[in-house]
């Protein structure tokens, strides 16, 4: 599906709404994508830099991994970024299982030393953002495959995004590390958290229709429809959220198995049911 060229969120502008669409184009500012998850993984790197040997071999919120198998991962992930046309690297018909997939790939990294686990991260970073830098500059749009169907590539380079933003969580929150939140990756995260909860709940049979106010940073007002198709609408406040809504990036972990869906409790029984699918998936063990 075509992405449209539409402004999501540049610099100290207003922010702009976000459209994401299973059956037709979604309008997104893929240019500014690639900022705001050049920003979040540069952070990300540095932040990790500070670790010392115990801390790379912490547990986190992933079941059986380390902080090292969880930036290996990253590693792994990231050259989806800038997918080749007809990828299907999360294509579920062609045998993706995020309970399990993820964990073979891990074997060709095995025995990896924390500094060089790093050093791969950080290169292969710049090179998936130098190429698909390269391949917006020449215009260059086609389809890849993602859990829920076809989509333009630039989306998949969002679902890295959030597929970023939660391991950085995985990993820091454990060890009670005090991190800033950047309000612009939440908003991109908990946006895509939504789109993709409510595409792979149509999957199994349910349907979310629901708009949602959250706060804290990265709120605003989300609204997911969908029928025979999914929609997601995100418009991101441009200040903090200040009230009583449900935090951003707490609804976003809840999202996809993390943390208490308590947080969702003021959702509708069949919007909330739909919403959790996913999260149930991921915390369902693989048969």
């Amino acid at each position: 599906m075509a992405t449209g060229g539409d402004s999501m969120m540049t610099g100290n502008s207003p922010p702009h709404t976000l459209l994401l669409r299973t059956a037709d184009q979604s309008v997104l500012d893929p240019a500014r994508l690639l900022d705001v998850f050049a920003a979040q993984r540069r952070q990300l790197c540095d932040d990790l830099r500070s670790l010392s040997p115990e801390q790379w071999s912490a547990p986190t919120r992933c079941p059986g991994w380390s902080v090292q198998d969880t930036v290996r991962h990253l590693g792994d992930v990231t050259v989806a970024v800038a997918p080749d046309p007809g990828d299907r690297m999360f294509d579920v018909t062609a045998g993706f299982d995020p309970r399990t997939t993820p964990r073979h790939w891990l074997a060709a990294s095995t025995g990896e030393s924390p500094a060089d686990t790093l050093d791969r991260l950080v290169a292969t970073t710049e090179k998936s953002l130098a190429v698909a830098r390269d391949r917006l500059a020449r215009d260059d749009r086609f389809d890849v495959v993602l859990p829920y169907g076809p989509m333009d590539w630039t989306v998949q380079a969002l679902h890295v995004l959030w597929d970023s933003w939660l391991h950085e969580r995985d990993i820091f929150l454990p060890l009670g590390v005090n991190r800033p939140t950047n309000p612009e990756t939440t908003s991109c995260a908990t946006a895509y958290g939504l789109f993709i909860a409510a595409a792979v709940a149509q999957k199994f049979g349910a349907q979310a229709h629901q708009r949602l106010e959250l706060g804290g940073d990265g709120g605003g007002v989300f609204e997911v429809v969908a029928d025979e198709s999914v929609t997601l609408t995100a418009t991101p406040a441009a200040t903090r959220v200040e009230s009583a809504a449900p935090p951003a990036a707490e609804v976003t972990d809840a999202l996809a198995g993390r943390g208490s869906a308590t947080v969702l409790d003021g959702v509708p029984d069949e919007s909330r049911t739909a919403l959790t699918v996913l999260a149930t998936f991921f915390t369902t063990p693989a048969e």
